[in-house]
């Protein structure tokens, strides 16, 4: 059972990946409402109206249920924190992304399969500039695979880690990251849902933190215009029912089994059509570069950085698959959706998978099947791969699809301050 607190605060992601939910004081309830219509919002906080919004049937609630005893300590003093489920009717609702992750779940669970997942988070760690902006940290000697003060002079990625301890999520490593104030961050390998849950809760924690040092941690895909970017990479195995990997096959030349061969290949087959859900802001896709190492073509290797899906060294029952599209802005349980239907769908339909990659993915690639360039082309795309929206779920593609679209035109009509730098003093 959980400790005695004197408040619990309900966190659960929205189709924006950010966390939505309410603080209730002493309460005696199971359940609290809330509008469906926040579906239909945009970070702009304009509402954008889709039929699973409900915008034109009064703006409608759904409940947001749960049991005490899924509670779990909290970072913030005499608080609880849990993950309720979304229903309305009692029914799942099919626009946010942890219901559609349970359904892919589900579908691998009707194979005899479990999926397993370690999730790895790139973030920056931004100090005030004095001039009401931003910069990342001064830290004049770091390094990559840099720790303690020569990269954390202030104490905050330190701070998070002890605090990510304390309240049961489990990183299993951190370090910086190649440039100057960027950090990585080893979520703990667990069954897919939980890994979700954690990376989900772990991101809130870790801005608040940051926060309450006068920092700002942010998982922005491409913050900064001249450093590399921040990805979100969804590690996948496969379990059976005793726990074994079935992705291994010690008798193979490489280790891996036919599985592992069919997840890869539905990953790359539906390359194209994931990126929306996988990089889901206007500004990820200036991260999706070609020598980003970022998840750019549809490729996979051996211990290969500059592919899409990485296939690291460890054997036996470490055995994995890393997909590394994801943009670091991205709700895990999206991400994580998305890898497993793509997954999916190669084991179940049989994909043909292309050849190992063997060139260097910084200049040259084996394939020109790369992301589109930008979010409306993504949108596109996906709502092309018919397979891939059927098994992922037509209902929160729809939604998302029509919020996003309405992001892009935000951005196609801004002008921007690189608009006025450029233009302005000649024209």
């Amino acid at each position: 059972m959980p400790e005695p607190y004197e408040r619990l605060r309900l966190l659960w992601p929205d189709h924006l990946g950010l966390a939505r939910g309410k603080y209730l004081p002493g309460h005696t309830k199971s359940e609290t409402g809330h509008c469906i219509a926040l579906f239909t919002l945009g970070f702009d906080r304009e509402m954008i109206p889709h039929d699973g919004g409900m915008f034109w049937e009064g703006l409608p609630d759904v409940e947001a249920r749960f049991e005490d005893s899924d509670s779990r300590p909290g970072w913030e003093p005499d608080t609880s924190v849990v993950i309720p489920e979304i229903t309305r009717k009692g029914e799942a609702v099919a626009l946010t992304p942890r219901n559609v992750l349970r359904s892919a779940i589900e579908a691998w669970e009707s194979h005899d399969m479990q999926p397993m997942v370690g999730i790895e988070l790139e973030a920056y760690l931004f100090e005030p500039d004095g001039d009401g902006g931003w910069q990342p940290i001064s830290t004049p000697g770091a390094y990559v695979y840099g720790t303690g003060m020569a990269v954390d002079p202030k104490g905050v990625i330190d701070e998070i880690m002890r605090i990510s301890h304390k309240v049961g999520i489990p990183l299993e490593s951190v370090n910086s990251e190649y440039d100057n104030g960027q950090f990585e961050l080893t979520l703990a390998y667990r069954d897919a849902m939980t890994a979700a849950d954690d990376a989900f809760l772990f991101k809130v924690m870790a801005k608040e933190i940051a926060a309450r040092h006068g920092h700002m941690l942010t998982f922005m895909g491409k913050p900064i215009t001249d450093r590399g970017g921040s990805g979100l990479h969804v590690n996948l195995s496969m379990a059976d029912g005793e726990g074994n990997n079935l992705l291994v096959d010690e008798d193979s030349d490489d280790g891996l089994s036919e599985i592992a061969r069919q997840l890869t290949a539905g990953m790359l087959k539906h390359h194209v059509g994931m990126a929306a859900l996988m990089a889901p802001t206007v500004n990820a896709y200036k991260r999706l570069k070609p020598g980003s190492l970022c998840g750019y073509w549809a490729n996979w290797g051996y211990d290969h950085r500059g592919v899409t899906v990485r296939v690291p060294p460890a054997r036996g029952g470490a055995t994995r698959l890393e997909h590394r599209m994801g943009d670091g802005a991205v709700s895990p349980h999206q991400a994580v959706a998305t890898v497993l239907t793509a997954a999916r769908l190669g084991y179940e339909k049989g994909y043909e998978l292309p050849e190992v990659e063997t060139k260097d993915c910084i200049e040259n690639a084996s394939t020109d099947i790369v992301t589109p360039p930008t979010l409306r082309d993504a949108l596109d795309a996906l709502e092309a791969d018919s397979d891939l929206v059927q098994a992922f779920s037509p209902a929160y593609v729809d939604g998302f699809v029509t919020v996003k679209r309405a992001e892009w035109e935000r951005y196609n009509s801004w002008t921007s301050d690189w608009e006025m730098a450029e233009y302005l003093p000649f024209l």
